[in-house]
């Protein structure tokens, strides 16, 4: 069965929409590192920081050549823009 783009876009393998997924290890890593870099301060929370961009880059990686649809792909290379982006201090 041939698929159109709009399915491959929202649809997985087994045809089942996906746009949410339950958080795995690395987004779960990169929220706990964040939550502690926002109660921290000074050059500790600077490196925490930097530490759970390069988690959710891992992440968004992972995403863009594993994700399950195009749209898991496209919200990677979004995610991965914006945190090499954060990483190098080039905002939007």
């Amino acid at each position: 069965m041939n698929q159109t783009f709009w399915d491959k876009f929202w649809k997985d393998k087994h045809g089942d929409v996906v746009v949410y997924q339950r958080p795995n290890a690395w987004i779960i890593g990169w929220l706990v590192l964040a939550i502690i870099a926002a109660f921290t301060y000074g050059g500790f929370s600077h490196a925490i920081s930097k530490i759970a961009t390069v988690v959710l880059i891992i992440w968004s990686l992972l995403e863009l050549f594993q994700g399950v649809n195009y749209f898991r792909r496209t919200l990677g290379l979004l995610v991965l823009l914006v945190s090499v982006g954060h990483l190098f201090g080039i905002g939007l």
